[in-house]
């Protein structure tokens, strides 16, 4: 099993719905991201390189909706696990969106896993 570094319930702001007029604004939507890596050189050189840069990762997350839009959270937490895998080295990682669109539930929530 690979080690694993997490960011919990970063809050963005991104355009996501199924009807034209849900996407026409930002939505508040909460990310979790698990990124699998090896630990092992990281812990031996104390070394930000040998490791994910996870505030990195954040400032992407954040600006990650700039000029986008979809229509299924499915889709961006593919869209965004694939970022990770191939931008950050990821060797998987693991998505949950959280969108709160359902007036009588805390939230609705997709995951996915995808390795890099």
């Amino acid at each position: 099993m690979n080690d694993v570094i997490s960011i919990r319930d970063l809050e963005v702001h991104y355009r996501v719905g199924v009807p034209r007029e849900e996407r026409e604004t930002e939505q508040r939507l909460l990310l979790t991201v698990d990124m699998e890596w090896d630990f092992g050189k990281a812990a031996c050189s104390d070394m930000l390189e040998d490791t994910i840069d996870y505030f990195a990762v954040v400032q992407r997350l954040l600006k990650f909706g700039e000029g986008r839009e979809w229509r299924l959270i499915e889709k961006l937490a593919a869209d965004i696990g694939e970022c990770v895998c191939r931008d950050f080295g990821a060797l998987a990682a693991t998505v949950e969106v959280k969108k709160f669109i359902i007036p009588d539930a805390k939230w609705v929530s997709v995951r996915r896993r995808t390795a890099g």
